[in-house]
């Protein structure tokens, strides 16, 4: 039966990641607060379940001719670079600020999700 929550949980990050929502904004809590995964090891998982995720959206921009090769270097390096950078921050902190970082940035991102929200109505 813990198996079938998993999944659950790996399909509402799936979904939600396929249509562009950030699907580790919901994954990352359902695995730490309901199914009591340790922090880092669920934002493994999120990394993880991305991958394929951003596969098939690369092989669907490319097709549709979407992607500008010469901008994306641009965007590319220093995202990359700054992926290595946080992935050593996040080996060298421990778990709990891990989760208590991630919950203040879900917090601020809500707040800012919002108030976008609000001043696109008027």
């Amino acid at each position: 039966m813990e198996y079938l929550f998993y999944a659950l949980a790996g399909l509402a990050g799936g979904i939600l990641g396929g249509m562009g929502m950030g699907g580790g904004t919901v994954l990352i809590p359902l695995l730490t607060i309901l199914l009591s995964v340790p922090q880092h090891a669920a934002q493994a998982i999120n990394l993880i379940s991305f991958l394929p995720m951003a596969g098939v959206a690369l092989i669907i921009h490319f097709k549709n001719g979407l992607v500008e090769y010469k901008r994306a270097l641009f965007v590319i390096v220093p995202a990359l670079l700054f992926a290595l950078l946080g992935c050593f921050v996040a080996k060298n902190t421990e778990g709990e600020l891990l989760g208590r970082i991630f919950g203040g940035f879900l917090a601020v991102l809500s707040i800012f999700q919002l108030y976008t929200a609000f001043a696109n109505e008027k």
